[in-house]
């Protein structure tokens, strides 16, 4: 850990984000140096063969001052750092089950977390469940003798519900079943699986943290030291690792991270009390608004709100629908979110359910909006003109 003092818990979580180096190697850069080095050189055959850091892959200063942060931030002991969010939630689920397991998924878990569950971990032989958002302490009726690990994700991608973590996580200590958070939506800030009682926390890097859209990046945080140790483990049998531009960008963004989300919070509000009050929006899937059926959930558990949300639309005709986008100027139509920029995607092609295509459950058709850093009167001018497109059917 790239910190020489441990900070008192009563140090604002920013400034522990912001003073993670060494105080020790003063005089230094603010930030640590990005070494591109892959081989390390040792004067010793002891030494050699007797460092925790023995190759790049295993990290340098930058990458120990990451892990320091996110420690900071996630209240872990142990952090692996991956190359993007989808690695670092294969890396975090795969590493605590063998074959002959049952995993306990999340039906809305992120599409490709989702796919890698029923696809890759099926060809390592083992099992993989979903279950509704919603089911609670519900899960213990799904629960097997082999079942190992619950994976959920808070709030369910692109359709927001907010899973009773808590609950869930109370029946899986019961029944000796590990647990697995994503955490993304909350950056690390807003809440803290951890804490809750859950056995890793998981973010994509890619979203809040690095904050610019330009980089990638995973990180899967733990405090149990079994499996810290079996995440560890995993990582360097799968050659796992982040690159050193890709941790400094993570680790300047970081620095920031509390003053963005902030921002992003606000306008995500914002935005999602206009579209509660316009005539051709049906619900807005916020759970920081009080119409979101799990409000009070999200109250409980959460410290805050991030700018992502979704809309459903009344009915409109599908020439319509793409006039709309296509009218936008301030809002960008492309995947990924968490950048300063703001985006505006149609999801309904992007969702495969349980009970068949969810959107059937939706009146009209779905937006996920990210609220990026720009003026809210702006965005919301933006909006109101390309809204103008749509014509109720």
């Amino acid at each position: 850990m790239a910190v020489s003092d441990d900070p008192s818990p009563s140090e604002h979580v920013s400034t522990r984000l912001i003073h993670t180096r060494d105080r020790r190697l003063l005089p230094a850069t603010v930030n640590p140096p990005v070494e591109r080095g892959s081989t390390l050189l040792f004067k010793t055959r002891a030494a050699l063969y007797g460092q925790s850091t023995t190759y790049g892959r295993m990290g340098h200063a930058v990458h120990e001052e990451l892990r320091a942060a996110l420690m900071a931030l996630e209240h872990a002991n142990t952090v692996v750092l991956a190359p993007n969010g989808v690695s670092a939630c294969a890396l975090a689920i795969a590493s605590q089950v063998r074959a002959g397991d049952h995993v306990l998924i999340s039906d809305g878990l992120y599409g490709p977390t989702r796919r890698f569950c029923e696809r890759r971990l099926a060809a390592m032989g083992v099992t993989a469940e979903r279950y509704a958002p919603r089911i609670g302490a519900g899960i213990a009726a799904m629960a097997r003798s082999e079942t190992r690990l619950l994976v959920m994700e808070t709030p369910s991608s692109l359709t927001f519900e907010v899973p009773d973590l808590p609950a869930m996580i109370a029946v899986a200590k019961d029944r000796g079943i590990h647990t697995v958070v994503d955490n993304t939506w909350a950056a690390g800030m807003f809440l803290k699986p951890l804490d809750l009682g859950a056995d890793i926390s998981v973010q994509a890097l890619t979203k809040y943290a690095i904050g610019h859209a330009d980089a990638f990046g995973g990180a899967v945080m733990a405090n149990d030291d079994r499996v810290g140790s079996r995440l560890r483990a995993c990582a360097n049998d799968w050659g796992i690792a982040l690159g050193p531009e890709e941790a400094y960008v993570a680790l300047r963004g970081l620095r920031t991270l509390p003053t963005r989300l902030a921002a992003h919070e606000t306008n995500g509000l914002a935005l999602a009390r206009w579209f509660a009050e316009h005539p051709m929006v049906d619900r807005v899937l916020h759970p920081g608004l009080e119409s979101h059926p799990d409000h009070l959930i999200w109250t409980r558990d959460f410290s805050g709100s991030c700018g992502l949300f979704g809309v459903v639309l009344k009915p409109v005709l599908d020439d319509a629908l793409d006039q709309f986008l296509e009218a936008m100027n301030l809002f960008g139509m492309g995947f990924s979110w968490g950048g300063y920029e703001s985006l505006l995607i149609p999801c309904n092609e992007q969702l495969r359910r349980l009970d068949g295509d969810v959107s059937e459950t939706f009146s009209g058709p779905l937006l996920r909006i990210h609220a990026g850093l720009e003026n809210p009167s702006d965005l919301i001018a933006d909006l109101s003109q390309a809204m103008a497109h749509l014509d109720r059917t």
